[in-house]
C-alpha cells in the first residue's frame, strides 16, 4: 500500500489513542471487525469514504482532519496543492480549497459525476452550511424539501437538518460548499 495510507493510519491510530480507545471499542463503534481497523491504521487497507465518515464521526473529527498534513501552515492554497479526496470507481471526489481544517470555516469544492449523490442518504452535522454551483445542474435535498439549482445559484441551510447533493444534469456538476465549523 502507499505512504499516504501509512500516513492516514498512522493518524487514525494516534486520535484514537488519544481519545483513549482500544482498538476494538472503535472497531465496534464503526461496525467493522478489528482486524480491519488493524490494517487500516498499518496501511496495509484503504477504507472506503462510508469507512473513513464512520471513523471520523466515532472520533469526533472532520473527515479532512486525517487528509491535512500537520505541518502545512500557510494560509495560500494554489489549485495544484488542493488536497484532493479521491476514492476507486466513486462518481464523487472533494478537493479542500482553505488550507486546513483548523480554522472556523472550511471551503470544499466538489466534483459528482452525472447520476451521483453525496451519500445514500441525506446526512447531517452540526454548523452551517453554503454551496455554489459552477457547474452543471444540482438537486439538494434539505430534509423533505428539494431544490433545484444551476449554475450560478447558491443555497444556504443549517447542517444539522439531513441533506443530500446529487447531479441531476448531464454533465459534471461542480459546486463549492462553505462549511462552519469545519465538519466534513
Amino acid at each position: 500500500m502507499s505512504n499516504e495510507n501509512e500516513k492516514l493510519g498512522q493518524k487514525i491510530r494516534k486520535m484514537r489513542q488519544n481519545k483513549g480507545l482500544k482498538l476494538a471499542g472503535l472497531a465496534a463503534m464503526i461496525k467493522k471487525t478489528p482486524s480491519y481497523l488493524s490494517q487500516v491504521e498499518r496501511g496495509l487497507a484503504e477504507p472506503s469514504i462510508t469507512a473513513l465518515r464512520e471513523i471520523c464521526r466515532a472520533l469526533e473529527v472532520p473527515l479532512f482532519y486525517f487528509l491535512v498534513d500537520d505541518r502545512q501552515q500557510s494560509a495560500l492554497v494554489r489549485k495544484e496543492q488542493r488536497r484532493v479526496l479521491n476514492f476507486p470507481d466513486a462518481k464523487i471526489s472533494f478537493e479542500l480549497i482553505s488550507p486546513d481544517i483548523n480554522h472556523q470555516m472550511e471551503l470544499i469544492e466538489f466534483h459528482l459525476k452525472p447520476g451521483a449523490s453525496t451519500g445514500p442518504t441525506p446526512q447531517s452535522h452540526s454548523g452551517e452550511e453554503c454551496s455554489l454551483v459552477l457547474e452543471g445542474e444540482m438537486e439538494i435535498q434539505v430534509g423533505e424539501q428539494f431544490y433545484t439549482l444551476e449554475r450560478g445559484d447558491s443555497i444556504y441551510y443549517q447542517a444539522s437538518i439531513p441533506h443530500r447533493i446529487t447531479n441531476i444534469g448531464e454533465g459534471e456538476l461542480v459546486f463549492i460548499s462553505a462549511i462552519t465549523p469545519p465538519n466534513f
